[in-house]
């Protein structure tokens, strides 16, 4: 991953930021954070996966209806 893009050209900016997230919320935080972020990811790409199946189910019943609308004529 280039992380050039977000600004950070090498491995003491990320050291950086990581020691400052760790003052910020402290040692006994960061576990129930990262715990919280995966849930959240989680339930994100189940709700994706859900909306993607349920777009695909309707655009098959659409096609269908179209093709049954074409060989009626």
């Amino acid at each position: 991953m280039n992380l050039a893009w977000f600004g950070l050209s090498g491995p003491q900016e990320i050291l950086l930021i990581v020691l400052i997230i760790l003052l910020l919320f402290g040692a006994k935080k960061l576990p129930e954070l990262a715990r919280s972020m995966g849930r959240s990811l989680g339930e994100f790409k189940k709700g994706r996966k859900e909306g993607n199946e349920a777009d695909e189910k309707k655009n098959d019943s659409c096609d269908a209806d179209s093709a049954s609308d074409d060989t009626g004529k």
